[in-house]
């Protein structure tokens, strides 16, 4: 029964972060319509998305540290409906500056849904299955940006681009009840040795800050998640304005990379499993996956000079399996070090690290985009990961549990930070 019931929440944390990208994806396809309505220009496109990022790098951090303190099922209920509200709002604008609004409420909805995910997950399985529930919880994400283009274009073909919005939003609100209902008893819950060397007790955001795996992890999510956020953002408007590709066939195309990172972040998170079953370690096996994936997004820059569109969208697609092999055992390895204590908050602070970065690389991506070519942008997306691996292994030599002070020991203690 409690097997069942670890994979039944796993799997409403899959629809949940589905949820989550096919809420924000669906602007990227929509914003093509939206901008022939009301005239938005591409620097006002770049300000649209800045204000979702702003929000949401806000939330990222308070939504994980709130999650550590109320629980992933209360936090995540939150942060489903508020972003699900925000997202029907979006169906009723009529300006620019209602745009910017609902996005920024939606930024605020999502921000709690990753660090939800990673410290439920952490909660219900231990170390050999961990990275496979974090793949399939994540991997919902990619499934609903694969949803999202064939969707709004076929919503908007039949019922105009409003409707994208609205009927994503009132499945959210579904979700809401439905995980309320699903029951959560303490007791089944996975018993590890928690970060904090005082059982029971939360670890405090300056605790955190001390310890260099945190910078770690902070300072990967703000070099990679601009480029994310870049093939999230901007594929649509490169596939019709460099490539010359029509709305209907975008719709056509723009799912496969997406369906690619969704494989991904499930296969990587089982390839992760697997190797730790073969007498891997866990930092040998995570640090395997994210090589492989630093390896493969080399190829990236090569989409701004292949003649064809299908293997442009080929080498996208390749991109986005590196990004689910990475993403997937980045977030394992964060749950591997800190813990139940502190995972969702670290998610959350590396999380908006990634926000802040975008935000304020966003608009420039459109200046760049505006006056020269996608391709400086190509080509920064090819050589990120590689950068970000060897950070990675020279900075933390080796993934295994941290041990540090609880909150409400004295800050004027000495830190113990030591592995198990």
């Amino acid at each position: 029964m409690e097997r069942n019931l670890r994979w039944l929440i796993v799997s409403l944390l899959f629809v949940a972060t589905g949820l989550s990208f096919l809420d924000r994806q669906v602007l990227s396809i929509a914003i093509i319509k939206i901008q022939q309505e009301f005239h938005i220009t591409d620097v006002q496109y770049g300000l649209i998305n800045t204000s979702f990022l702003i929000s949401y790098a806000i939330m990222f951090t308070l939504g994980g540290w709130l999650i550590d303190r109320v629980g992933g099922k209360t936090g995540l209920a939150i942060s489903v409906g508020v972003w699900s509200v925000a997202n029907s709002l979006h169906a009723v604008m009529t300006t620019f500056s209602q745009l910017l609004a609902f996005r920024f409420l939606l930024g605020m909805g999502e921000g709690g849904c990753f660090p939800g995910a990673a410290w439920t997950v952490y909660r219900w399985f231990d170390k050999e299955e961990r990275a496979l529930a974090n793949g399939i919880a994540i991997g919902g994400s990619a499934i609903g940006a694969v949803i999202a283009p064939p969707l709004t274009i076929w919503l908007s073909t039949n019922y105009g681009w409003r409707g994208g919005f609205l009927i994503p939003g009132l499945i959210g609100i579904v979700w809401v009840i439905v995980w309320l209902l699903t029951p959560w008893k303490k007791e089944n819950l996975i018993a590890e040795q928690p970060l904090s060397s005082s059982a029971g007790k939360t670890v405090s955001f300056l605790a955190l800050l001390r310890l260099r795996p945190t910078w770690v992890f902070i300072l990967i999510r703000f070099l990679l998640d601009p480029v994310f956020y870049f093939m999230m953002f901007w594929i649509p408007k490169y596939l019709s304005s460099a490539r010359n590709v029509s709305f209907e066939a975008i719709g056509k195309l723009f799912w496969i990379p997406f369906l690619a990172l969704g494989i991904a972040n499930i296969l990587g998170g089982w390839f992760s499993g697997q190797l730790i079953a073969h007498q891997y370690s866990v930092n040998r096996a995570r640090k395997t996956v994210m090589g492989i994936a630093a390896v493969l997004t080399l190829a990236t820059p090569a989409i701004s000079w292949v003649s064809s569109v299908e293997v442009a969208v080929g080498l996208m697609s390749v991109f986005m399996f590196a990004h689910g092999f990475w993403i997937t055992n980045y977030i394992t390895s964060i749950s591997d070090m800190f813990g139940r204590k502190a995972t969702s908050t670290v998610v959350g602070l590396s999380g908006t690290a990634g926000a802040v970065s975008s935000l304020l690389l966003n608009p420039l991506m459109g200046l760049v985009i505006q006056r020269y070519s996608y391709t400086p942008l190509w080509i920064a997306s090819g050589l990120l990961y590689p950068l970000a691996f060897l950070l990675l292994i020279v900075l933390i030599p080796k993934i295994k549990m941290l041990v540090i002070g609880a909150e409400n020991e004295s800050l004027d203690s000495p830190l113990s930070v030591q592995t198990q």
